[in-house]
């Protein structure tokens, strides 16, 4: 059964990566997980402790606050 919260976390996770320009493995490395590992968090594959969402964060030198998505202003 799919997350939708888990897959909307690993979608930013994804999205922050990019725009940083790393690549999975190195985005991995600085996180101190593996690989494939990350990619299941992108995946939204993977409930991730409060530990491991700290360890993204500091690798992508963010608050941990912006690795969540936010609600879409309604206009």
């Amino acid at each position: 059964m799919r997350n939708e919260k888990l897959i909307s976390f690993g979608q930013r996770v994804r999205e922050l990566r990019k725009n940083r320009g790393l690549s999975q493995e190195a985005m991995a490395a600085l996180a101190g997980v593996d690989r494939s590992y990350m990619g299941h968090i992108e995946r939204g594959e993977k409930n991730i402790t409060l530990t491991k969402i700290y360890q993204i964060s500091d690798a992508l030198e963010i608050d941990v606050a912006d690795l969540f998505p936010r609600p879409q202003e309604k206009s």
